[in-house]
């Protein structure tokens, strides 16, 4: 996983759904920081939670996140 950037496919979708931090955050039951470092690439992404974000923007979680992580 790379230390910098952000997952930007996740946060065109949430911005594009009108979702804060916080309310995705609440969505997935974690914290608003938690989900924060998430979207940042600061805090390890586990398929579980990859699969509950895209499960929110009815998406499977490679059509997230796969490009992403080619980089």
């Amino acid at each position: 996983m790379k230390d910098k950037g952000k997952f930007k496919k996740l946060e065109s979708k949430r911005l594009e759904y009108g979702y804060t931090y916080q309310q995705m955050a609440d969505m997935l039951g974690v914290c608003k920081s938690y989900y924060w470092q998430l979207e940042h690439n600061n805090r390890r992404l586990y398929y579980d939670l990859a699969h509950r974000i895209a499960a929110i923007f009815n998406l499977k979680p490679d059509d997230i996140f796969y490009d992403d992580f080619l980089k």
